[in-house]
């Protein structure tokens, strides 16, 4: 019989208890309407639970998304059970939604580290956005090539400038904070260069809002564990567990689901070329969830 699994990462990094109870029946907010597998019935409010849940014995809560989850509003209740809202920590000023836009930009296709390096640079280079978008295009990518695919985020980045300056006559994108998720979606994708993943990262990481990106960690996840149709893509992946994971959710399981498939290529059934640093895959939680899948198929 199986032991059951220790409880102690998640009391070093508790959620808010309204996380951890039995589902109750809520009305989300800010999903999308279209759900484009509606006769799939998976994930379950109580299966995200599940998985956040386990993933956060596993992992404890990513570091490196402390930040932003201590920036987010808490729900009504979590004072009452015990769960006030964090103190900000040093680092924990809140970032121009603009500097959160070309961040994630320089994150594509690259390593945090590279993509904080290019952004440290960048900005060293050109101490405002007034300066980025008047300078060269190879001084741009200069600054920005330890991130990788320079030329090509140069040019996505001088566009979101001169759009911005031509269409609101400054380099500021502060007024996002005001409108409706559809209206923000809609904003961000006029920008050329800018598609969901990008502009639902800002939606989470930078706005504060309800949203769950989809990328190739999540991507590959959902579909081994049968949150997804098989054929599925990347796009219809994010239509479709926006409309099924409760919105209180959708931060932390995020958060987890992209760091356990940074450490973990078992159950994505993927073996990367690089070595991870660490590896869960002899306990990895989510090969139930696989293996509950791949008989459901059959």
């Amino acid at each position: 019989m199986q032991k059951p699994r220790k409880r102690k990462q998640a009391e070093l990094h508790p959620l808010p208890q309204s996380r951890t109870k039995p589902a109750r029946a809520t009305i989300c907010l800010n999903k999308p309407t279209n759900d484009p597998y509606p006769t799939h019935p998976r994930p379950t409010p109580e299966e995200c639970r599940a998985v956040l849940d386990d993933l956060l014995v596993l992992h404890g809560f990513p570091q490196e998304f402390a930040k932003y989850r201590r920036q987010r509003p808490t729900s009504p209740d979590d004072e009452t059970h015990g769960f006030p809202k964090p103190e900000p920590l040093d680092g924990d000023a809140q970032e121009s939604v603009l500097d959160g836009l070309v961040k994630t930009v320089l994150s594509q296709n690259t390593t945090e580290v590279n993509s904080l390096r290019a952004f440290d640079s960048l900005k060293s280079a050109f101490p405002t956005w007034e300066d980025v978008l008047s300078a060269e295009s190879k001084c741009i990518e200069n600054a920005i090539r330890c991130g990788g695919l320079a030329p090509t985020k140069a040019s996505c980045i001088k566009n979101i400038l001169s759009c911005l300056l031509e269409k609101k006559g400054k380099l500021c994108l502060e007024y996002l904070r005001d409108l409706s998720v559809d209206e923000i979606k809609a904003e961000l994708s006029q920008f050329k260069g800018i598609g969901p993943k990008t502009v639902a990262c800002v939606l989470m990481f930078h706005l504060q809002q309800d949203d769950f990106p989809v990328d190739t960690h999540v991507f590959e996840i959902a579909k081994a564990i049968g949150w997804v149709p098989a054929l599925a893509d990347r796009n219809k992946t994010y239509l479709h567990l926006n409309k099924m994971i409760p919105n209180e959710l959708k931060f932390d399981l995020n958060c987890l689901l992209y760091t356990h498939g940074k450490l973990c290529h078992r159950c994505t059934k993927r073996v990367g070329k690089q070595q991870r640093k660490e590896s869960h895959e002899s306990s990895c939680p989510l090969l139930n969830y696989c293996k509950n899948s791949e008989s459901e198929t059959s």
